[in-house]
């Protein structure tokens, strides 16, 4: 008895399993969709790109410091740029020796640009609008994941109204096949009726099995986007069932086509920072270094602690000029082909555009059709309830059969779906023209009124 008590009292303290509103569902999977979490993360390393182009004004400066163990031996001659053959200085000697001395190196360069001709500031704004890209990406992907989310929340409830009436038509297939088996054991109807009862519970029972499938099955999908146990989605779907709000017209840009104009710009940014990536480059200079050796002038060695730290320094300070006047052909190529880039999201921005039209007018011709079709649906119900309830009063008296009453219980449950479907088509409609125009919240605003 104390158990059970408990049990009942830690039932009665657990919270009670909360229905979600449309709004709620929107929300969480904009929260909670890994996609708009990698969008995000994507959209921040953008933003760290534009802060390390902004690094491009400092002074650059490097530290080194070596102690090596190397032979002396040296000779006339010039290399040509390489990374394989170590530099020596001194100098020649006359014949090579194994012999090694000891040497150190320790200084610092510090190099600044005072002025680039326009290179810096190009690769600033490149990196810029890959930010404002990758921003408008983000909000992109969180539109759609959004949308897609209410257009499954819109799913699982269409399918639990196709579940209810699953119910209903299978609590009237049981009531007829109860009243006709009486009737039949009474000798007032033939066995033939009670067989044919028989067979309309069990197809009720097939149709209730398969809406409860297709409910789970809209559950799952809906909790694939929000990240939730599908056990978990309970939506609340009053409003949704009801008359549709008016919705305010919206003016926002729409993500899809935002983003594209985002990408368009970031392709002629791209374009104009190789435009200037031929320019010279001016590096004012500053070194300071000491080096250490065991190798004397008069081609003597000597040992420790010569060698194993810096005894001659110098400084310098310069100008240099860099012009790599070899890469124009490349630099052009690049910059042909950012053309075609740019050229190309260009007419990717016009073709969304277009689609985006469209769409817009496909959503406005649903949501009338919807409306229209709203209208006529309780009609519908209503006369098939008449027809329900006239044919079960025949099949009493025994003016028509059951065939009669078995098509009036079809057509009154196929008019409870049309009825309900119609009213959740209208606010479908609307989500539908809220996405093709780019903006969720005068609909979301909507469906909280």
């Amino acid at each position: 008895m104390r158990i059970s008590v408990l049990l009942l009292a830690l039932c009665a303290a657990l919270p009670a399993a909360a229905q979600w509103t449309l709004p709620e569902v929107v929300r969480r999977a904009g929260e909670r969709n890994p996609g708009v979490k990698a969008a995000f993360e994507q959209a921040a390393a953008a933003a760290s790109g534009v802060r390390l182009a902004r690094t491009a004004w400092l002074p650059q400066g490097d530290f080194l410091v070596q102690t090596n163990a190397a032979t002396r031996n040296n000779v006339f001659g010039m290399l040509l740029p390489q990374r394989v053959i170590a530099p020596i200085s001194g100098p020649p000697v006359a014949e090579s020796k194994a012999k090694m001395v000891f040497g150190t190196a320790a200084g610092v360069l510090v190099a600044w640009e005072p002025f680039d001709l326009g290179r810096r500031a190009a690769r600033l704004a490149a990196a810029d609008a890959e930010r404002q890209h990758a921003e408008r990406r983000l909000l992109r992907e969180r539109f759609e994941v959004e949308a897609a989310a209410a257009d499954a929340f819109f799913s699982v409830v269409a399918a639990d109204q196709l579940a209810a009436a699953a119910r209903a038509g299978l609590d009237r297939a049981r009531a007829l096949e109860f009243v006709t088996a009486k009737l039949a054991e009474a000798g007032l109807k033939p066995g033939a009726d009670a067989a044919r009862a028989r067979a309309e519970r069990a197809a009720a029972e097939a149709a209730l099995i398969q809406a409860e499938q297709a409910a789970r099955m809209a559950r799952a999908a809906l909790s694939g986007i929000t990240g939730d146990e599908p056990a978990a989605v309970k939506p609340q779907a009053a409003r949704l069932l009801g008359p549709a709000g008016v919705v305010a017209a919206t003016a926002a840009a729409h993500p899809r086509h935002a983003e594209q104009q985002a990408a368009a710009t970031a392709a002629e940014a791209r374009r104009q920072e190789l435009a200037v990536a031929w320019r010279p480059r001016f590096e004012v200079q500053g070194a300071l270094y000491g080096r250490g050796t065991g190798a004397n002038s008069d081609l003597t060695s000597s040992g420790p602690p010569q060698g194993l730290y810096p005894n001659f320094y110098n400084w310098g300070l310069g100008l240099t000029v860099t012009f790599p006047f070899l890469d124009s052909p490349a630099n052009r190529a690049r910059q042909e082909a950012e053309s075609h880039r740019a050229a190309a999201e260009t007419a990717r921005l016009r073709q969304i555009a277009i689609e985006l039209k469209a769409q817009v007018e496909t959503a406005r011709a649903t949501i009338e059709a919807a409306e229209r079709l709203s209208a006529t649906t309780p009609v519908q119900l209503e006369a098939a309830r008449a027809a329900h309830e006239q044919a079960q009063a025949r099949y009493r008296s025994g003016l028509t059969g059951i065939v009669e009453v078995a098509d009036a219980q079809r057509q009154l449950a196929q008019a409870e779906i049309d009825d309900s479907l119609a009213r959740l088509g209208v606010w479908r409609a609307l989500l539908a023209l809220a996405v093709a125009q780019g903006d969720l919240a005068p609909f979301l605003e909507a469906v909280e009124r």
